[in-house]
């Protein structure tokens, strides 16, 4: 029997879990490129190593319980990379260190991965006729960034700007008249 070739780009996720197939590869960070854009300045994409990946495809059993039922399509996700950004405190690059592992399951149609997706700890999609594995895993990177990334301790000594002191006028509190005419009226 031949065995299928599977290209990431351009997955058929329901054979590659029917084969309990593995696909692993790498690919320059520079070619996600709106992983890419997350770059610092100083510390562009091209300069990152490679992001490495693998996919895992799995069909498992329903429980005994869920008799007649179909098997389940998994796709079991795992990559690892390094992306500097810019830190929000010195706003210089740090290197963050990237590691995802994820399993993700595929239903028949957007309905029922809606519907699961409410009630799952799992990721669930509708499977599609052919998955691009490459936006895949790069949406899954974008997910797993810093929301604000910054150095534990920053590299050089954060400055202070001279800043003249602004003197703030006071405004009276609008509801000083409404507790006074309170007042008076007692």
């Amino acid at each position: 029997m031949k065995s299928r070739v599977f290209v990431p780009e351009k997955l058929d996720v329901a054979a590659l879990a029917h084969d309990a197939a593995s696909l692993a590869g790498e690919w320059p960070a520079v070619s996600l490129s709106r992983l890419a854009d997350s770059a610092a300045p100083e510390a562009p994409a091209s300069g990152w190593p490679a992001l490495r990946w693998s996919l895992a495809g799995e069909l498992r059993q329903p429980s005994p319980a869920h008799h007649g039922a179909k098997p389940q399509t998994w796709l079991h996700l795992t990559a690892s990379g390094q992306v500097a950004l810019t830190c929000q405190r010195c706003l210089k690059p740090v290197v963050e260190d990237m590691a995802i592992d994820r399993w993700i399951r595929f239903v028949d149609t957007e309905a029922e991965a809606a519907a699961l997706d409410v009630d799952s700890d799992d990721d669930v999609l509708a499977l599609p006729r052919h998955l691009d594995a490459r936006e895949l895993i790069e949406d899954e990177m974008l997910l797993a960034l810093p929301l604000v990334p910054r150095h534990e301790v920053c590299p050089e000594p954060l400055t202070h700007a001279d800043v003249e002191e602004v003197e703030v006028e006071e405004r009276p509190n609008p509801f000083a008249k409404l507790a006074a005419l309170k007042r008076s009226k007692d």
